[in-house]
């Protein structure tokens, strides 16, 4: 079973290769000394670009996964799943 699908798959691939740029350019603002203001700007840029994924992932998984669970009978399972990640995010 396919996890996340194609277009998510190419949608989450895309931003982080963003973010992983973003953590780069973080590296060299700390290695040049940047003012903290402006570090600290762009670690907000990336734990956006991060929650970003997040939301990708958790739309995928309550339209494909918790669709599926909920079918085949694993109500329980998928509450539990839901409840889990609602309180990971809520960190």
């Amino acid at each position: 079973m396919k996890y996340i699908d194609e277009k998510n798959k190419t949608r989450i691939i895309r931003r982080l290769k963003l973010i992983e740029g973003q953590v780069r350019g973080l590296q060299k603002l700390i290695a040049n000394d940047t003012y903290c203001i402006d570090v600290i700007t762009q670690t907000s840029a990336v734990k956006q670009g991060l929650s970003g994924v997040e939301d990708v992932l958790m739309e995928n998984h309550l339209g494909h996964c918790v669709h599926h669970q909920m079918s085949s009978g694993q109500v329980g399972k998928a509450v539990e799943e839901v409840v889990k990640v609602y309180k990971l995010k809520r960190k």
